[in-house]
C-alpha cells in the first residue's frame, strides 16, 4: 500500500517537473522571437528616413538640408543613379567630382606581342545637389536604397519664419524711410540718402529672393565611396619587347653611320677653307723657315 502511494507521488512529480520545464522552454522561446521582432524594428527604424526630411508644421517655414556619408558597390553607377533620380524629382546637380585613386599598378606580360596591366584602384565621388524639398525625402530614401553602409546621415530644418517676419517689417520700414526722404528739400544729401536707402532696399530684395529659393530647393551634400579595392585589367602592347625588337638595327646604324662621317669630312673642309688665309700664312712660313734652315746648313 505504502508503495502504491509512494509510487503515485513520484509519478505526479515527474509530471509537474516536466510541465514546468515545457512552460521555461515555451517562456524562453517567446523572450526570444520577441527580442528577434524587437530587433528587426529597430532594423526597420534605422534604416527609414528621418521624419525632419517630410517635417511641415503649421505657419512654419524651413530650410533644410541634408549630408549624406555612405558606401555603395559602384560609385559610377551611384553617380549616375542619383543624377537620374534628381532630374526625375525636378533637381539638378551643382558639383559632382568623381575620382579613382590608382593604388597599385603592375604590368604582366602574356605573349612577345601582348601584357596585361593590372590596376588596384579605389573610387568616391563628392555631389552637391539641389532638390525640391517636398521631394528631399523621396531623394533620401533613393541614395539610402543604393548603400551597402551608411556612415553617417544628417538632416537639418532650419526654422527660418522669425527671418522672413523680420524681412517683412525691413521692406515696410525700408518703404516708410523712402516717404520721408521724398519729403526732404532738394539737396545733395537728399539724393545720397536716397542713394543708400534704394541699396538697402536692393540687398532685402536679394536676402529674400535667397531665402525662398532656399526653402523651395534643399542642398544636399553626397559623398560616397567603395568599400573595397576594384581591379582594372587593361591588355597593352609588351613595349619591352617592341623596345628590343627596334632597340638596335646594324644595317641602319652603318649607313648612318656611313652618312654622317661624310658629313663630318664636308665639315672640316668647310671650315679649312674659312680660315685659308692663316693656313697660307702657315704654308709660307713654313716655305721660308725650312728654306732658311738649309742654307745655314750649307753655310
Amino acid at each position: 500500500m505504502k508503495n502504491s502511494k509512494f509510487s503515485i507521488v513520484l509519478s505526479s512529480l515527474i509530471l509537474l517537473t516536466v510541465a514546468g520545464c515545457n512552460k521555461t522552454e515555451t517562456s524562453g522561446s517567446t523572450d526570444q522571437s520577441s527580442k528577434i521582432d524587437q530587433t528587426v524594428a529597430m532594423s526597420e527604424v534605422s534604416d527609414s528616413i528621418s521624419s525632419v526630411a517630410s517635417a511641415q508644421v503649421k505657419d512654419k517655414q524651413f530650410i533644410k538640408s541634408a549630408d549624406v556619408n555612405m558606401e555603395v558597390k559602384d560609385v559610377y553607377d551611384a553617380t549616375i543613379f542619383i543624377e537620374n533620380t534628381l532630374k526625375n524629382l525636378g533637381g539638378f546637380v551643382t558639383s559632382s567630382q568623381l575620382n579613382s585613386q590608382t593604388i597599385s599598378e603592375n604590368t604582366f606580360t602574356i605573349s612577345d606581342e601582348k601584357s596585361m596591366l593590372v590596376r588596384k584602384f579605389q573610387a568616391d565621388n563628392s555631389m552637391e545637389v539641389r532638390v525640391p524639398t517636398e521631394k528631399l525625402a523621396d531623394l533620401l530614401q533613393s541614395i539610402n536604397d543604393k548603400k551597402v553602409f551608411l556612415n553617417s546621415r544628417i538632416i537639418v530644418a532650419e526654422d527660418v519664419t522669425a527671418n522672413i517676419k523680420l524681412a517683412e517689417l525691413e521692406a515696410i520700414r525700408n518703404k516708410k524711410t523712402a516717404t520721408k526722404i521724398e519729403k526732404l528739400n532738394n539737396d545733395k544729401g537728399k539724393v545720397n540718402m536716397a542713394d543708400d536707402n534704394d541699396q538697402i532696399g536692393n540687398y532685402q530684395k536679394i536676402s529674400s529672393f535667397e531665402m525662398k529659393d532656399q526653402i523651395k530647393y534643399s542642398n544636399v551634400k553626397i559623398y560616397i565611396t567603395e568599400p573595397q579595392l576594384r581591379l582594372a585589367q587593361i591588355p597593352v602592347a609588351n613595349i619591352q619587347n617592341l623596345d628590343d625588337q627596334y632597340k638596335y638595327n646594324f644595317f641602319y646604324d652603318a649607313k648612318n653611320a656611313l652618312v654622317e662621317g661624310f658629313y663630318l669630312i664636308q665639315k672640316l673642309i668647310l671650315g679649312l677653307l674659312k680660315i685659308w688665309p692663316l693656313v697660307l700664312a702657315g704654308v709660307v712660313v713654313t716655305f721660308f723657315y725650312r728654306k732658311r734652315k738649309i742654307t745655314s746648313n750649307k753655310v
